[in-house]
């Protein structure tokens, strides 16, 4: 069972720093994807979460360049850090899905849209709680 866990974990880490590598940096895809993700990040930017403490629209670009760099640090802990730090980066891509979800469920998207965010973090959690368990 440990090694299902294992590669899971090896997994989601290696997806999540594709992700924040694509998000950091537009060279590696093509130029209409990386519009399409600055305009999905402007409509991300107007449902912000922290939105309300901040009293501040975030730039599209930058949001998009910021979640990479979570993305990556967290992946990169998710993977090759020790226990503790596991746990730290799933318990932050956890909370970045569940910033993903609530902003797709608030941009009232389809359960198409919103069914991938829900997977990962449905496993994200699950990651999680037996991150805790066995440290």
């Amino acid at each position: 069972m440990e090694i299902i866990f294992c590669g899971l974990r090896l997994l989601f880490g290696i997806f999540f720093m594709l992700t924040g590598v694509i998000k950091i940096s537009g060279r590696h895809i093509p130029a209409h994807v990386y519009a399409q993700m600055k305009v999905q990040m402007l409509k991300f930017a107007q449902v912000l979460p922290l939105k309300a403490l901040v009293d501040h629209n975030p730039d599209p670009g930058n949001l998009l360049v910021i979640l990479g760099w979570v993305e990556l640090v967290a992946a990169f802990l998710l993977v090759m850090g020790p226990p503790l730090l596991q746990e730290l980066g799933c318990i932050l891509l956890t909370l970045l899905m569940m910033g993903s979800l609530y902003s797709l469920v608030l941009l009232k998207e389809s359960v198409v849209t919103c069914a991938p965010s829900t997977l990962c973090l449905g496993i994200l959690i699950l990651l999680v709680t037996h991150i805790c368990h066995v440290s």
